[in-house]
């Protein structure tokens, strides 16, 4: 079932989102060659702090973080921990707030320590692209299935992988709501949901170099990577339909 907002909720997912906004852009420029993981986290967690509001992910069960950290061929899920960064090293933040009673969520794929450039660049240019297009697709009136092909589309025409099984999804005072956002399409576009104010969405762009298949990592509960071991990405943003237009809360 899904959970349509007031304008008074997405207000205040609105304010949340330009706080997780601010935190995300700080632990970009946090990030350098030589610290682990969980040094992102604890200082992920001293910002929220520092921004009146609470952690989001902890809320998962299980889940006792507030960053989800993949590395290279990690694609999501991936809790903090002693790995150490090395220059080149592709690196997602991924990482919820919890504000006045609301989640808002975003996930971004950077190069650790170097300038994007070649294959890389090209690589997470066509996620950026993927994510900015699909945004565009939402419109009152519109269907959700127009985002999953956008998608899509993006993706395989660079001779990219999405990886299926991974899918945006709704989100409120859950952080995974209905619905799931896919990153492709699964039937005839206006089959899928019709678009209506109140929906509010994190929409995930989650793909690989190599393949769209994945695999649980071992000796990790939580962490999923490329089952060939290519190179992954993941962007995502927070947003908000309302009867104006379209609101990219973070």
């Amino acid at each position: 079932m899904i959970y349509y907002k007031t304008e008074e909720e997405i207000k205040i997912m609105s304010e949340g989102g330009k706080k997780l906004k601010r935190i995300l852009e700080r632990l970009i420029k946090f990030v350098k060659p030589g610290i682990t993981t969980l040094a992102i986290e604890n200082e992920a967690q001293r910002l929220i702090k520092e921004e009146k509001a609470e952690v989001s992910f902890d809320k998962v069960e299980g889940y006792q973080f507030a960053t989800c950290l993949p590395v290279n061929e990690q694609i999501v899920h991936t809790p903090p921990s002693e790995r150490v960064l090395k220059k080149g090293d592709l690196l997602t933040i991924d990482i919820g707030l919890y504000y006045q009673g609301f989640h808002t969520d975003c996930a971004k794929t950077m190069v650790v320590g170097e300038e994007e450039k070649g294959e890389i660049k090209r690589f997470l240019d066509t996620g950026r692209e993927a994510l900015k297009k699909a945004i565009e697709k939402i419109k009152v009136g519109g269907y959700l299935g127009e985002v999953s092909k956008t998608i899509e589309t993006i993706i395989k025409k660079n001779g990219y992988f999405v990886i299926k099984k991974l899918t945006g999804h709704g989100i409120g005072k859950d952080l995974h709501e209905d619905p799931f956002v896919f990153g492709f399409l699964d039937r005839p576009v206006e089959k899928t949901l019709k678009i209506k104010p109140g929906l509010v969405l994190a929409v995930e762009v989650i793909y690989s170099m190599g393949t769209e298949e994945m695999a649980f990592e071992k000796d990790n509960d939580w962490s999923i990577v490329t089952k060939d071991g290519s190179l992954s990405s993941c962007f995502e943003k927070t947003v908000a339909v309302t009867k104006n237009g379209v609101l990219i809360l973070t």
